[in-house]
């Protein structure tokens, strides 16, 4: 596997490639970069399986470089020492990431996964949703990638009525009626999604509160979904949620 490491700290190339040499032996790294130019230059000199990726590099940041490559054919783990939105997109898109200060479990995982993807030829439409994500204002024009076993589903997230916890995985019920099991746990889609619409009223519940259809009384409160699905409400969410559904009614 051919590795190029970006970062724009000598220290911290240093430290992931002595990592990536304890974790991996048999890795290659072809060279490394600190700035987008560099990067690009060596992105085509080497024609890499897998880049190694810092968000932030110097005045530019990585999506800059990733906007400047005519093709991206290369798997990439992101790394990063902060949780803003850059780190949101590349969860939107389901791509991998690493938090500084590195953890050499976190990287081993990241690293097994980008080689699986490898062997198998995958794709990158996960990156041009990645960065089509960055470039969108509107919050309906949102995409989110959803890995299945199968294939990765790209689903704009007005199309989600709701999400229910299903042991280690996940379900998405779309406004088509539509289920998708999806190989991820229902709490990193709680993080991911708050801030765009959803709620979380229930520990093994997430809805899109456009699609709320009412709130039902009976048994300490149910909301009544578009799908007709009745979704408990536990007594800790209640204040909270009627909160918000009444900023709801209000508007």
């Amino acid at each position: 596997m051919r590795v190029i490491l970006v970062h724009d700290e000598k220290s911290n190339l240093e430290n992931l490639e002595r990592i990536l040499r304890k974790v991996y032996p048999n890795i290659t790294i072809c060279t490394h970069a600190t700035n987008v130019p560099s990067a690009r230059e060596a992105i085509i000199q080497y024609n890499p399986d897998l880049v190694f990726l810092d968000i932030h590099l110097q005045h530019d940041s990585a999506f800059d470089l990733l906007e400047t490559l005519p093709e991206i054919k290369f798997e990439i783990i992101f790394v990063t020492a902060y949780s803003n939105y850059g780190l949101q997109a590349i969860k939107f898109a389901a791509l991998d990431y690493i938090l500084k200060p590195i953890d050499e479990l976190e990287l081993s995982k990241a690293l097994e996964k980008a080689k699986t993807r490898i062997e198998q030829k995958s794709t990158n439409e996960r990156l041009q949703q990645l960065l089509e994500n960055l470039n969108i204002v509107e919050q309906n024009a949102l995409r989110i990638a959803l890995p299945t076993f199968e294939e990765t589903r790209f689903v704009h997230l007005t199309e989600v009525v709701r999400c229910e916890a299903d042991a280690g995985y996940t379900r998405f019920i779309l406004n088509s009626g539509e289920c998708i099991l999806v190989s991820r746990t229902l709490k990193e889609y709680v993080d991911m999604l708050q801030g765009y619409g959803f709620l979380r009223p229930h520990q093994s519940h997430l809805v899109n509160k456009a699609f709320i259809k009412s709130w039902v009384r009976e048994d300490g409160g149910l909301l009544l979904m578009n799908d007709s699905a009745r979704i408990p409400i536990s007594k800790s969410n209640r204040k909270s949620i009627k909160d918000i559904l009444s900023k709801i009614h209000k508007t």
